[in-house]
């Protein structure tokens, strides 16, 4: 008979491996991390994925590793910082030693590519539920902040925006999508690609940045309010995958305004730099697209591509907003 893993059994086989830039790593109360330099500033960020709110209690190991990873690189995405290491706590219902392997190789290998260590966390048993918290770094005044648009700047995203809400619409029965059309946007909703070198290459390019979780109106609504300015939205020029560009208008507008899980950039930058932010997103190998600009004044409008005021009634994701459309 197989012995039962325990909490200490897996964390072993599983998200144990030597340190690298640690000075010390898995293993301890706590982990110990050399001081970043003088000129640099450490980021931190936590998320939360909970099951039945964030993903599908069938979700596949190795995607739900990976997504629970890329979730928290964008984060670090967003504010132009390295990524350096990170922690993982996980409620875990049982000990699963074939989710476990699906889960940490998916996990790790992104860990791999982002060159980011794992270096501690911790583990308990009860509903599934993954909690990261990512540190990176970034020089002292080279962070992408929300703050930091100002009216005039060019409105841009990266990569293609929807994909991801039109996936959840077909796995929620909202619509049908066919074969190829779900293989796609599935790989988009399970597997998002955090925006690492995109964002390093904007720094003193771009001036305010997130990344989307939420929805690109409700995400971009932050950068608003913090930075005291309003915008000017073209809501068909989101760039849209071949997937997407078939779907009626409608919903396309509503997988791409109000969406979310797109974890793209979304970031604002002086037209003087336009030049400048083609060859960021050359040298990232990652396609940005203009869709409007930031206004001195206060709110968001959002046109159609005649220029014609569009009615603005796209509600992002709200985790205690009983509407919203979790799995």
């Amino acid at each position: 008979m197989t012995k039962p893993l325990g909490e200490f059994d897996l964390i072993a086989r599983f998200f144990t491996r030597p340190p690298r830039r640690a000075v010390l790593g898995v293993g301890d109360d706590c982990a110990l991390l050399a001081a970043p330099p003088a000129d640099e500033r450490l980021a931190i960020s936590s998320d939360m994925l909970v099951e039945g709110r964030h993903f599908f209690a069938d979700a596949d190991p190795e995607a739900l590793g990976h997504k629970t990873l890329a979730v928290n690189l964008s984060d670090l995405a967003a504010i132009g910082a390295k990524p350096l290491a990170f922690t993982l706590a996980m409620a875990l219902p049982e000990a699963d030693a074939g989710w476990l392997a699906g889960f940490s190789r998916g996990l790790l290998n992104l860990a791999d590519r982002y060159d980011i260590e794992l270096i501690g966390g911790d583990t308990t048993r009860g509903p599934r539920n993954l909690c990261v918290t990512v540190l990176g770094t970034v020089p002292q005044r080279a962070a992408l902040l929300r703050s930091g648009a100002k009216p005039g700047d060019d409105l841009w995203v990266s990569g293609t925006v929807g994909d991801a809400r039109l996936a959840l619409g077909h796995r929620l029965g909202e619509w049908t999508l066919d074969a190829p059309e779900q293989t796609a946007t599935m790989l988009r909703m399970d597997r998002p690609e955090p925006r690492i070198a995109l964002s390093l290459a904007l720094r003193g390019v771009a001036h305010a940045a997130l990344d989307m979780s939420d929805g690109l109106l409700a995400d971009l609504g932050h950068i608003l309010r913090a930075s005291g300015v309003g915008a000017t939205v073209e809501a068909d020029a989101c760039p849209a995958s071949a997937a997407l560009r078939t779907q009626e208008l409608p919903r396309r507008r509503l997988c791409q305004l109000a969406g979310g899980d797109d974890y793209e950039l979304l970031f604002t930058a002086p037209q003087a730099a336009r030049r400048a932010v083609e060859e960021a997103a050359e040298q990232a190998a990652t396609p940005v697209t203009r869709i409007g600009r930031i206004d001195a004044e206060p709110g968001l409008r959002l046109i159609d591509a005649l220029g014609r005021v569009l009615d603005n009634a796209y509600a992002g994701f709200d985790h205690f907003r009983p509407s919203s459309s979790p799995p």
